[in-house]
């Protein structure tokens, strides 16, 4: 009942942060409506950057406890963190065509690196699916989502780092958060968004770790099971053997 009253808290949240940022929050001077897609953008991206260092975090927990739930953990973040990271590649398309006048440009060290983060979520998942066993698995794709996690400060600070097509950091930068280099009200709307984005993220976690303890004791009871009538079938063919002249 809590979690469905969260997932209606998160609805509610991004309606009115998105009538706020479509329509009470001025235009850009300078790149116009098409400024207004940060909001979701720059939200999505920094929940990404969230939900693999939950997933990296839930790891290490792993590898001290070998506890089962802490894998669980692992694995919404990281499935949680793919779909933001690809709302984030998309939102920034379509920032980037009417701004740059190109979707995508592999120049570009955010937009490579953030790809690549991507990418090695996805084969983190698909890693996954490499073996039925629940310990080995989560051992193996804690490593795996450990070193994945190494892109995360290069997609962050690839626009210090490196000259690309993105802008330095808004407020990002630690230099910025006290002055941003942005109007208020902008700041205001994109952390209006990333306030209800953030009840989203929190629901998505919750509710994709009640799916994945049900899945693990779905296939810890069916390995138990297949354990079992090996051994059924081992005593009676050895009892069947014993019978036999």
């Amino acid at each position: 009942m809590k979690t469905r009253i969260l997932g209606f808290a998160a609805l509610l949240a991004v309606a009115a942060a998105t009538v706020n940022g479509l329509f009470i929050v001025p235009a850009d001077l300078n790149q116009g409506d098409a400024q207004r897609i940060m909001y979701p953008h720059v939200a999505s991206a920094w929940l990404a950057y969230l939900s693999f260092g939950v997933t990296a975090m839930a790891g290490i927990g792993y590898l001290v406890r070998r506890d089962l739930r802490l894998d669980a953990i692992a694995l919404a973040g990281a499935e949680v963190g793919v779909m933001f990271t690809a709302f984030a590649i998309w939102g920034g398309m379509m920032w980037g065509r009417p701004v740059w006048g190109v979707f995508w440009q592999w120049e570009d060290p955010r937009l490579t690196t953030t790809a690549l983060l991507l990418a090695l979520y996805a084969g983190y998942l698909l890693f996954r699916r490499l073996t039925d066993d629940p310990h080995r698995r989560a051992a193996r794709a804690a490593v795996v989502g450990l070193i994945a996690a190494i892109d995360i400060p290069i997609v962050h600070f690839s626009v210090i780092w490196w000259r690309g097509l993105h802008q330095g950091p808004t407020i990002g930068d630690p230099s910025k958060i006290l002055n941003p280099s942005a109007p208020p009200l902008f700041v205001l709307a994109l952390m209006g968004m990333l306030a209800a984005f953030t009840l989203v993220w929190g629901y998505l976690m919750i509710r994709r770790y009640q799916l994945a303890r049900t899945e693990w004791q779905i296939e810890e009871h069916g390995r138990l099971g297949r354990i079992s009538a090996a051994r059924r079938s081992f005593i009676t063919e050895s009892i069947t053997e014993e019978a036999a002249p």
